[in-house]
């Protein structure tokens, strides 16, 4: 998860974490700490761009500080209790946002009414892929041969309640197929075990997979999002391939605490959005396997309440429960 803060004894972070302003608007020397969890580290150049590039904006040193742990529901659940004084900003992402309300009934927070939406910074699809000895083609044909040979297939995941699991449970439980969950710790380990054959699928991050198909180590049957994506332009998505409407996208965005003036969450929005805009920097985000998305307070506001219905079903449906 992410935060800046003008304190180093609170600061915590996700992916592109951001800045905090002043209630004054003023373009004071304010020092900025901004935190990236590790599981984000494989963007670590891109997010450095944004802030550098938002620091310049905004007249204000950001300092990274590393405050991981749970999903980035640590750092946001100490994100929610610092003061609304405009100098405390976070990040928060499909994980902790969307995901975490449903996986943890005591989570420290409300994802809909302890935080200020900001906006929106980029999202991130997955692709299925699959060892190239399994005869599946596509979405369709996997849901074909899940169905004729009931707990045959197998699918491995970074852990309990990620993302890449809970993509191939909204498939199983839209299909309602028979397949069998093997979780990994991280996603290294799993992909690892998919090239060796272990298992049968496994939904990537883009990045480390785009080489790997192109050589033929892997098979792409499908992407995440509701567009194909830049890097793999001729995989269709899982919504084009048998699941209509399948979306799955690892988004994040800053929020600052619940009350954070207004006039600077509107300056902090609008310098995000002038940044956001870059076509460098938009450059860099398709390089890393995601887009650049800005949005404004109330679109950001709209789409997380949206995530935490969407993942509270599909947690609720599939029975997934975290150790």
């Amino acid at each position: 998860m992410s935060l800046f803060s003008t304190n180093s004894r609170h600061c915590s972070s996700s992916p592109g974490r951001f800045c905090c302003i002043g209630p004054n608007l003023s373009r004071e020397a304010h020092p900025l700490d901004r935190a990236v969890p590790a599981r984000w580290r494989h963007r670590y150049h891109t997010t450095r761009t944004v802030t550098a590039k938002l620091a310049e904006a905004l007249g204000q040193q950001i300092v990274i500080d590393n405050r991981p742990g749970s999903g980035g529901t640590i750092g946001l659940s100490i994100a929610a209790k610092l003061p609304p004084d405009g100098y405390h900003v976070s990040t928060g992402q499909l994980a902790n946002m969307g995901i975490a309300p449903a996986l943890y009934p005591k989570l420290p927070y409300d994802s809909t009414r302890d935080f200020a939406p900001i906006s929106r910074v980029a999202s991130a699809i997955l692709v299925l892929v699959s060892h190239p000895s399994f005869p599946a083609r596509t979405v369709k044909d996997l849901i074909a041969m899940a169905r004729a040979k009931p707990g045959a297939i197998t699918y491995g995941s970074p852990g309990n309640g990620t993302s890449g699991h809970l993509a191939v449970e909204m498939i199983r439980v839209a299909r309602k197929l028979d397949m069998v969950h093997v979780p990994y710790r991280g996603a290294a380990p799993a992909l690892t075990d998919l090239l060796g054959g272990q298992i049968t699928i496994y939904f990537s991050s883009i990045p480390p997979s785009v080489s790997l198909i192109k050589s033929g180590r892997l098979k792409a049957l499908g992407t995440s999002g509701v567009k194909r994506a830049a890097a793999l332009p001729d995989v269709p998505t899982v919504a084009e391939s048998g699941i209509p409407g399948f979306s799955v996208e690892n988004w994040y965005g800053v929020v600052g605490p619940v009350g954070m003036p207004k006039e600077a969450i509107a300056r902090l929005n609008a310098e995000l959005a002038k940044v956001l805009a870059s076509p460098d920097l938009r450059e860099r985000f398709t390089a890393d396997g995601s887009e650049a998305i800005s949005s404004t307070p109330e679109q950001f506001a709209a789409f997380i309440r949206d995530e935490v219905q969407k993942w509270g079903k599909v947690v609720r449906e599939a029975k997934v429960k975290v150790d």
